[in-house]
């Protein structure tokens, strides 16, 4: 004779639904509340959830070796136990079938659990049926018998299987005379043939209460079967004490705090990889209804006889008082604490930086996208200065040399330094590992000894910003390349959401402006770095003294001060670069001494509103040059108040 007993491990549930079947294997609900001796059923369930991640791997194991003698009988597969989706439900609040039996093979995983009987539930369904037939007999055992009266079932102690899904029920009733927990087990017994037959345990556990007073719970007739007795000896299970009880709540409740303390940590360091690109991908959508593509039509053009004298924003433009005050109140900041230097990355390299970085340092950090000389072709040059160029190149395809891509490279002269070769490479890589589609960072690097270093960035069919727009200052109105406010605004929108990006990770670029921008043929924006800046638009940077180049007329007063630069100073920067917008190019302050910019700033002098530009763009650059850092704008707002003003102009276009 052939006997197989339900030992074992390993988890079958519905196809599907892996998780929530295992969780049904132990997770069950707790007594209800004024009930003493048991928590809540979610305390319990969140225990359970815990305490089955702890044992998973061990029944996982264990599965593989039981899973020899699991089948009832490989001639007749079709036997099936388990328990609705609905009986799931109802005592673990799981959508889930929970598998006892499926076509033949034993989940021992989910009968060596002793699940909990919530103190309320009386009644416990079974679903079944075989597609061949098996017989049965049944019996139950209680260990308890003072604090659980005899289990009875609606189906007799043998018989045979059905062959449709039938529901059986087995009534487990406290005796309500001691408050112990008693432990009972269903022992079933299937026969396929004569000298072939399964035992299966079904354990439970129930937390029994004496009655006290009025009883609220619904009491089920105990009908005693003579059958269901089980004879066969079975090993008592000790009952145990509240202080037990204590122990399990405590050691539920530690585990439920670190699983909860694991899920928040995860959740939180995944937040903090995607945060940025998350808000940026919603903030600028957000801002972005109503903006339309840019405009290929001219609709408002600017004049180019802009004056480019300096005034008072007090006192020469009486009529911008109100403008400032309007824009003011839209950007304030109440309560905002004094302005504390911050120390933030930064885009932009002194020399006096450089001093502990070598060449071979600075190569050494391109390294990992460093490719061969070979695979790069220089076209047209773009830009030239004193030692730098910017070339039109094309990169061909590492993998199919007849694909090829444009690009721009950016490279030295011979008689280039070695400072200035360092700077140029170091400079260059400041923008990598940040993605935006307002930012241009490098794409590949060639460094390959006995040649000239070259920076390979994604090529923009209109090139650097400043350049564009002075072309444009000096086409003929009916010029195709003629451009309108609207079109300039689009533009600022975009160099606003670049930099927004730049200050939630917390990067200062400290060299904003047209020159440090590039466009392409679809007026799209995009910022980049400062590298070979100072020495192909030398007229924009001045030395002080120090001898260190910086943009002078772009620097906000306490950078020139105290050479203190934050978000905010970038703001400043943003004010200017968009008059440089309004204006097509021109330089602005350009008749002011570099030498007399702080002064001049602090005594409340800016560059004048430039001519036919609204009031309200000349409003939103004033906000960006207040004294106090604190009183700035931040970039989100500066995205938002442009979105609405182009909106605005094009519902008049």
């Amino acid at each position: 004779m052939r006997r197989r007993t339900s030992t074992g491990s390993g988890a079958k549930t519905t196809a599907g639904r892996p998780s929530a079947a295992m969780l049904g294997s132990t997770l069950s609900p707790g007594s209800p509340s004024g009930r003493r001796g048991w928590p809540h059923s979610v305390l319990w369930r969140l225990g359970g959830f815990f305490f089955l991640l702890l044992l998973e791997g061990t029944g996982c194991l264990a599965s593989q070796s039981g899973s020899a003698g699991g089948h009832i009988d490989s001639s007749h597969p079709g036997v099936n136990i388990y328990m609705s989706v609905e009986e799931v439900k109802r005592l673990l609040g799981l959508d889930a079938e929970l598998y006892y039996v499926r076509d033949g093979v034993v989940n021992h995983y989910a009968l060596s659990f002793n699940m909990p009987v919530p103190t309320e539930t009386n009644s416990l369904y079974f679903t079944w049926y075989s597609r061949s037939k098996v017989d049965y007999r049944l019996a139950f055992h209680v260990d308890n018998p003072a604090a659980l009266n005899a289990p009875w079932s609606n189906i007799s102690s043998q018989g045979e299987v059905p062959r449709l899904p039938s529901v059986f029920r087995v009534d487990v009733v406290c005796s309500e005379n001691v408050d112990e927990e008693a432990f009972v087990t269903m022992q079933l017994n299937l026969t396929s043939h004569a000298d072939d037959f399964t035992v299966l345990n079904f354990k439970r556990r129930k937390m029994c209460f004496k009655r006290t007073g009025i009883d609220s719970e619904s009491s089920i007739p105990v009908s005693i079967n003579n059958n269901s007795a089980l004879t066969t000896g079975f090993i008592g299970v000790p009952t145990p004490t509240t202080s037990t009880q204590v122990f399990y709540i405590s050691v539920s409740v530690c585990c439920i705090v670190i699983f909860l303390v694991a899920i928040i940590l995860a959740i939180l360091h995944l937040h903090s990889v995607k945060r940025v690109e998350m808000e940026d991908s919603v903030s600028d959508s957000g801002s972005s209804q109503g903006l339309s593509q840019p405009s290929t039509q001219t609709t408002q053009y600017l004049r180019a006889d802009t004056p480019n004298n300096a005034a008072s924003v007090t006192n020469n433009h009486p009529g911008s008082a109100p403008i400032l005050q309007l824009a003011a109140s839209s950007f304030q900041n109440p309560g905002a604490p004094p302005h504390e230097a911050k120390s933030y990355p930064s885009l932009r390299i002194e020399k006096n930086d450089l001093r502990s970085v070598t060449l071979m340092e600075a190569k050494a950090k391109v390294k990992d996208i460093a490719i061969s000389r070979d695979r790069v072709t220089l076209r047209d040059v773009l830009q030239e200065g004193t030692f730098g160029r910017i070339f039109h190149g094309v990169l061909l395809d590492e993998k199919d040399p007849a694909k090829e891509k444009q690009v721009f490279v950016k490279t030295v002269k011979d008689h280039a330094s070695e400072v200035q070769v360092t700077m140029m490479l170091t400079e260059s890589c400041k923008l990598r590992g940040l993605h935006h589609r307002n930012l241009l960072p490098i794409c590949h690097v060639c460094t390959e000894e006995g040649e000239k270093p070259m920076v390979l960035l994604p090529f923009m069919v209109w090139g650097n910003l400043k350049l564009f727009l002075r072309q444009c200052k000096l086409a003929e109105a009916n010029n195709p390349q003629a451009i309108s406010q609207q079109d300039l605004v689009y533009m600022a929108i975009q160099i606003a959401c670049g930099m927004s990006y730049l200050a939630r990770r917390e990067v200062i670029h400290k060299d904003l402006a047209a020159r440090n921008c590039v466009i392409d043929d679809n007026m799209q924006v995009k910022i980049t770095d400062n590298a070979l800046a100072r020495d192909l638009f030398p007229m924009d940077y001045h030395c002080l003294g120090d001898n260190e180049n910086r943009p002078v007329r772009w620097m906000a007063l306490e950078s020139l001060l105290n050479n203190d630069f934050s978000s905010a100073s970038d703001v400043w920067a943003f004010g200017v670069t968009l008059w440089e917008l309004m204006t097509l190019g021109q330089t602005p302050y350009v008749d002011i001494d570099p030498f007399e910019m702080s002064a001049y700033l602090k005594d409340g002098y800016r560059i004048a509103q430039p001519i036919n530009c609204p009031d309200e763009l000349f409003a939103v650059m004033a906000c960006c040059w207040a004294l106090d850092p604190e009183e700035r704008p931040k970039f989100q707002q500066l995205v938002q108040c442009l979105t609405e003003f182009h909106a605005a102009l094009g519902a008049y276009v």
